[in-house]
């Protein structure tokens, strides 16, 4: 199992100030907590987590900066560049890399729907544009094409793609993926963290990682130490956190999670 992030990462929210603005000290403030108090290895920042299909460039660089200059010396911090238009992807990830982080993350282009060589050619000139590993998303439900198991083989050969972020909720695809390549594997999907684990997989990038962040680590070391029963244990004692912060749309229920913890996170965009 290969973790070059860490094994323990979250997809971070964007905090927002009562007026809709981005709250650049409440980011800061949040990220040290998740990464000193919850032990945290990595932070991704402006994924879908992170409601980046709302926010434009500037606000997009300016809580990358604010981020990395918080923890950027304790935590590996990726910037999520995925759009459904190539250039505009490069952009923001050659901009990230002049703030600073760590990698970068890219989903397939949304909307537009292309074809697997599309998909290919995508991540391809990403990867090409900067001097910064990549994680590739696959989150079909969200961008409405997967990317599928020959295109992922294909694209670990680049060597900048080192990762996959996997949200496809499709099991038996993944450990195909994982048999013929040398790709780090990072469950995408909470339900799932320990079935991906079991599968080979080095890590996760959670979402109710904001609130349990410690005992999704200690689970992670549980079950690497071979102690599977108590790995189990934790996951079931965490069902209900799992279906509670997923029962509605997008990261309504997290942001009011963190808020009753006193937290910083602010209302959602449309």
């Amino acid at each position: 199992m290969k973790s070059p992030f860490g094994v323990m990462l979250t997809a971070m929210i964007t905090p927002f100030q009562p007026d809709g603005s981005q709250d650049l000290n409440g980011a800061q403030r949040l990220a040290s907590h998740l990464v000193d108090n919850l032990g945290h290895e990595g932070l991704v920042i402006n994924g879908t987590t992170g409601e980046a299909a709302t926010k434009t460039d500037a606000e997009d660089l300016a809580l990358l900066q604010a981020v990395v200059e918080a923890v950027g010396d304790r935590a590996t911090v990726i910037a999520g560049v995925g759009t459904n238009d190539t250039t505009h992807s490069i952009s923001s990830a050659k901009a990230a890399q002049k703030a600073g982080v760590h990698a970068l993350m890219a989903s397939a282009p949304y909307y537009n729907r292309p074809p697997q060589q599309g998909i290919f050619e995508h991540f391809w000139a990403i990867a090409d544009s900067t001097e910064l590993p990549l994680m590739t998303y696959d989150i079909p439900r969200r961008t409405g094409v997967a990317i599928e198991t020959e295109t992922l083989v294909r694209l670990a050969e680049h060597p900048r793609i080192i990762a996959n972020k996997d949200a496809k909720g499709d099991l038996e695809a993944s450990q195909w993926v994982m048999a013929r390549t040398d790709l780090a594997w990072y469950s995408g999907e909470d339900s799932l963290n320990l079935a991906l684990l079991a599968l080979g997989a080095g890590g996760m990038v959670s979402v109710v990682g904001h609130l349990v962040g410690d005992r999704l680590a200690e689970m992670a070391k549980l079950f690497g130490n071979g102690e599977v029963e108590a790995a189990r244990t934790i996951n079931e004692s965490l069902l209900p956190v799992y279906t509670g912060v997923f029962r509605a749309q997008g990261v309504i229920l997290i942001k009011a999670a963190l808020h009753l913890q006193g937290l910083p996170s602010g209302p959602v965009r449309l």
